[in-house]
């Protein structure tokens, strides 16, 4: 598979679109998300240059934590394991502007830098906003699902875990056995992400909910322990997961 060969000029033109409504096109159902272009407009603009290069196309949903996050934007699978990574744009600066609660999606970032979200994004399963408005410099919420999205979100929410990965069709007891990997059937992939309306004011009808629990001088409670729920998996998961490098804390 031939991934990421766009010209310079093609990339240039295309990220400057003020695209406000996306579809997600996933192996399990396909659901619309309205960007706020107009309030968080350096991280909708990073978002639009990775699906503008296609960089989204193809990549899994690495992350399941249920009644927390979904997450993607950082791997695909090209037939083998190790999985491949998204070759990153670099860092986007945080847009803490609206509230993390269900149904909107966010960046992900490292951890200890409020700054450092580049191609990885989730979707927040609950009102996260009391932990995620506050951890870490407050995560950047940069659109919403629309329309009955959320039920083809919560389908891939419910499936069965190998460490923290959703998959199809794949036993507790392939995933304990370390011999044993996944194939393309398993993971959930997101086949595109395209464009499906370009206008400025899609969102004008939309009502997000502002961040108001982020204060300058408590950027990041600095408490609370990493996700425990996580079932033991194969090696595969875990060294990947070792490798995301990407932290969302969830809070007890």
């Amino acid at each position: 598979m031939i991934k990421h060969l766009f010209s310079a000029a093609l990339l240039v033109a295309s990220s400057s679109a003020m695209a406000t409504i996306v579809e997600f096109q996933t192996s399990q159902g396909s659901f619309q998300v309205n960007l706020f272009d107009q309030t968080t407009p350096k991280t909708v603009e990073n978002f639009m240059k990775y699906v503008n290069a296609d960089r989204y196309q193809d990549v899994i949903f690495h992350r399941l934590e249920p009644n927390f996050v979904l997450q993607g934007g950082g791997f695909f699978y090209e037939g083998s394991i190790p999985l491949s990574q998204v070759e990153s744009f670099g860092n986007v600066d945080n847009e803490p502007v609206y509230s993390n609660v269900r149904g909107t999606i966010a960046m992900a970032k490292m951890e200890g830098n409020a700054n450092s979200a580049s191609s990885q994004w989730f979707f927040n399963l609950k009102d996260n906003s009391a932990n995620l408005d506050v951890q870490n410099g407050g995560f950047t919420v940069f659109g919403q699902v629309i329309g009955d999205g959320m039920d083809i979100v919560d389908k891939i929410a419910k499936l069965e875990r190998c460490g923290s990965i959703p998959l199809v069709d794949y036993s507790q007891e392939k995933c304990a056995d370390v011999q044993v990997n996944p194939d393309e059937s398993n993971f959930i992939t997101i086949n595109a992400v395209t464009i499906i309306d370009d206008s400025e004011n899609t969102a004008d009808n939309l009502e997000p909910k502002k961040n108001t629990l982020l204060k300058p001088t408590n950027p990041d409670s600095g408490n609370g322990n990493s996700n425990s729920d996580s079932s033991s998996g194969s090696l595969f998961s875990l060294l990947m997961l070792l490798g995301a490098g990407l932290f969302i804390r969830r809070k007890r």
